[in-house]
């Protein structure tokens, strides 16, 4: 066997290097590797020994020789194939290991790497003899077999084949995307996705899911932990996603949100998790039922009572008590997971059909110097709070949306309706007047001032929206008509 080795992850590298020499392996390296490998006293050919030439342009060029090329794309079966080794000097090679530079984090011209793609390319296309492999943790599994049969089966080096392009793949994106890094929209967009779960099912029980995370991105998935529960399922993930974001939207004080289909049914500020998380539940008890509850502090005892006392299917905190955990995992369906704060994304995809629509994320603001106030009635101090909570609430709801609150405990809820009036008489409602005195949220302008007179029937102080209608004055008049105080954002928040 004649195995080629040149690796950046040198992990274990030299271990896997000694157990090929043990099974009477022939090792070629070259640069770093060369080296690791000399160091462990593990004998081995440099590929500058092998072509006769030394590594040359600054290290541009070490590996690109039919040497080597012709040694990994080589069949020896072939009879053309055959003369041409014994005509040029070339001996195949059995395997290839070898994994890229880490592109993404250190992005350079000297990291794009030309040599390496092109042996692992060369190797995986001709898999019907050649053994690829690109990840350390397939190793140990490529070894049992060389010493159970005397080589790798074609299934595994077909499954290997497979993801040395996917490797060399992820490694090309990268590289594009650091050109398109200062372009808005950029020609081609080219992600790879790293699957991190299998879910239990998708949106329905017979639809398979799965969870991807973006390749060299850091998302707050990739370390979360589940500590008990459930596998999670495609609505688990998008509605903990939902609650997560949005509690960690509304400040360093104790929050909590109760998720529901994608859109808060409870949302509060209180003195310690436990009083938020009853303020969010008291907004709509009867659609968290079976919802998704997030805090933004350690999960405690206290909290962990009030929470068993309604059917949940998932709750996720930075972190838990250990009272809390007994607690909770005496709930053996609730999922529990630990998290650190969600990133700040850039850019928005969801699909449609088998195309895909692209966005810069909606970052929400509350940058009082850029609200103006047309009305008669100005807003106090505790208005002004009170109106951000609301309007942060209500970026998080589908649209038309509708946010009652008072005392930044949300109380009323109007979410996804085809009017806006529609969506003001549903928060209303569920309000039942325990807004009065608080404050109403509308995710866009009110076309007319029916919804704006429809809002200020739960008796709110102060109403904040975007404005910008041709009939803004209308509204403007209905809120001195009901002395409330209306702020002019400027920006509106649809969500779809």
């Amino acid at each position: 066997m004649r195995v080629l080795i040149s690796v950046f992850d040198k992990s274990s590298i030299v271990t896997f290097a000694q157990r090929l020499k043990d099974l009477g392996a022939e090792i070629v390296s070259s640069g770093g590797t060369a080296r690791t490998l000399a160091e462990a006293g593990i004998d081995c050919t440099d590929v500058a020994d092998l072509t006769g030439y030394p590594p040359i342009l600054s290290h541009r060029v070490v590996t690109l020789h039919p040497l080597v090329h012709g040694g990994l794309l080589g069949n020896p079966a072939d009879p053309d194939h055959a003369k041409d080794f014994e005509t040029y000097g070339i001996k195949p090679f059995d395997m290839v290991v070898g994994n890229l530079y880490p592109f993404s984090a250190q992005p350079s011209i000297e990291m794009i790497d030309i040599g390496g793609p092109s042996m692992l390319r060369s190797a995986a296309k001709n898999h019907h003899r050649v053994t690829v492999v690109v990840d350390p943790s397939d190793y140990d599994s490529v070894l049992a077999e060389i010493t159970e049969h005397g080589d790798t089966t074609l299934d595994t080096r077909v499954a290997l084949a497979r993801k040395a392009f996917a490797h060399t793949a992820a490694y090309d994106a990268a590289i594009v995307n650091w050109f398109d890094a200062a372009v808005a929209a950029p020609d081609t967009k080219h992600l790879t996705l790293e699957r991190h779960a299998e879910l239990r099912y998708g949106e329905n029980p017979h639809q398979a899911g799965a969870l991807y995370t973006v390749a060299g991105a850091s998302s707050w998935w990739s370390s979360a932990r589940q500590l008990g529960g459930k596998e999670l399922s495609y609505l688990n993930v998008f509605d903990t996603d939902a609650a997560w974001r949005l509690v960690h939207s509304l400040g360093d004080a104790p929050a909590a949100i109760v998720i529901k289909h994608a859109n808060p049914c409870g949302a509060a500020i209180g003195i310690d998790v436990a009083d938020a998380y009853r303020k969010a539940h008291l907004c709509d008890p009867v659609s968290a039922f079976g919802g998704i509850v997030a805090v933004n502090r350690a999960m405690t005892a206290e909290a962990a009572r009030a929470l068993t006392e309604v059917f949940t299917e998932v709750i996720i905190a930075p972190s838990f008590d250990d009272d809390a955990l007994t607690i909770l995992g005496a709930k053996k369906n609730l999922r529990i997971i630990a998290a650190s704060a969600p990133e700040k994304s850039i850019s928005h995809m969801r699909t449609v059909g088998d195309a895909m629509l692209i966005q810069d994320r909606d970052v929400v603001t509350f940058d009082r110097s850029a609200c103006t106030v047309p009305s008669d009635s100005q807003p106090s101090e505790s208005d002004w709070v009170e109106a951000e909570f609301a309007w942060r609430v209500c970026a998080s709801v589908s649209s038309n949306a509708i946010v009652l609150t008072a005392n930044e405990q949300a109380f009323g809820i109007g979410a996804g309706q085809q009017n806006r009036v529609e969506s003001a008489a549903i928060a209303v409602r569920k309000a039942h007047g325990r807004a009065r005195g608080g404050a109403a949220a509308s995710d866009a302008f009110f076309p007319f001032r029916d919804g704006f007179d429809e809002v200020a029937r739960s008796g709110v102080r102060v109403v904040v929206e975007p404005g910008g209608s041709v009939r803004d004055q209308d509204v403007i008049d209905a809120a001195n008509e009901h002395g409330i105080a209306l702020i002019f954002t400027g920006k509106r928040h649809f969500r779809h």
